[in-house]
């Protein structure tokens, strides 16, 4: 006959699974599981009913480890480089404008035929009046976003939203040397905290600002300031949205980001900026050195660059509403500050600000 013969395999060789697909099929079902938890915690919120603290286990955060969202977001940001038909732009831009409440009439360029991928779509620019920049008070807002939380630093703890803390000196990592910010030398047996506030009577503040996908993705000094020194560390890329960060204690400490330390009129200031799931790029436009995601690193390290040298002496000099850096998606930026003791913030805990917009002043 002209039957074609059909060959098997063996039951068991067919069906022959590899420990890293089965790391892979759980850890990304315990995602999109942990996704539609969020999904009903945001419905909540909205109710206004207040949400109790359940943090995730040992095993949990694990097992969310275990996606590999360095990778896929690597490979997500090739694919938002590759190059788009003209005809494409408009329909594929018009369903992410309408999935995340995209306001493309505050964009400089709203014509979507002119981003010829999605990289340059999300890093949009915006019209310059489109973001005023507040000038009576002290900080303002470096971004678009969520305020998730914000307050005095007490115990060397931060929280990170509302009854979910990670230590400073974690985030922070070890103090810079006191050559590179101009600080008088800390008294040995100090707490962490107590090394950063340089002067008597000040107190040290926090604010965390979450930026979704759909928010403007640049960021800017929040108020003039002296960069003396980053440091980067590799680390995961997991999710760093409100219900993650309600989930997984210290999230931030276990995420890739860029610490910005220098100082300002009233002394400590820092900037950063902590990348998440598809965000595997983090740009400082004033940092050519700077290589986020990279595919090799180790873990639990970090790496520090100076901006002071002989030629330099003052570091990176920044005004108030200077452009300072992107994501490539939404994520989170983080500022540890000192003030003196009568700072005020203008804010309340969950409510959207702009980029411009006041967090607090003297």
């Amino acid at each position: 006959t002209d039957r074609k013969k059909l060959h098997t395999a063996p039951v068991g060789q067919a069906f022959r699974l590899r420990p890293f697909h089965v790391l892979v099929a759980t850890g990304g079902g315990y995602a999109g599981y942990r996704k539609y938890e969020d999904y009903k915690l945001e419905q909540l919120e909205k109710k206004g009913i207040e949400l109790p603290v359940k943090l995730a286990s040992e095993w949990e955060v694990a097992l969310y480890k275990s996606v590999p969202t360095r990778l896929l977001s690597r490979a997500w940001g090739r694919l938002n480089q590759v190059e788009l038909p003209t005809w494409l732009r408009k329909p594929v831009y018009s369903l992410y404008i309408w999935t995340f409440g995209v306001n493309m009439k505050e964009a400089a360029v709203e014509d979507l035929h002119h981003y010829r991928n999605l990289s340059e779509f999300f890093r949009r620019k915006l019209k310059p009046q489109a973001r005023p920049v507040c000038c009576l008070h002290s900080v303002i807002s470096p971004s678009d976003g969520k305020i998730l939380n914000f307050g005095q630093v007490k115990n060397c703890e931060v929280e990170q939203v509302k009854g979910v803390t990670y230590s400073l000196e974690s985030f922070l990592g070890p103090r810079i040397s006191t050559e590179d910010l101009h600080f008088s030398e800390a008294p040995p047996g100090n707490s962490f905290q107590q090394q950063l506030v340089t002067k008597e009577g000040n107190e040290l503040y926090h604010c965390v600002i979450y930026l979704a996908p759909g928010d403007y993705h640049c960021f800017h000094s929040p108020t003039d300031w002296r960069v003396s020194h980053r440091r980067h560390f590799p680390g995961s890329l997991m999710s760093v949205n409100p219900g993650v960060a309600r989930w997984i204690k210290e999230l931030f400490c276990h995420n890739e980001r860029v610490v910005l330390t220098g100082d300002w009129k009233h002394g400590f200031f820092s900037l950063t900026a902590v990348g998440a799931t598809n965000v595997g790029s983090i740009r400082i436009y004033f940092d050519q050195d700077l290589h986020t995601n990279s595919p090799r690193y180790s873990k639990g390290s970090y790496n520090d660059f100076s901006f002071i040298s002989n030629n330099n002496k003052e570091g990176i000099p920044m005004r108030k509403g200077e452009h300072l850096g992107e994501f490539n998606l939404g994520s989170t930026i983080v500022l540890i500050f000192e003030a003196p003791k009568d700072f005020k913030f203008h804010l309340k805990a969950g409510q959207k600000i702009r980029f411009g917009e006041a967090l607090g002043s003297l």
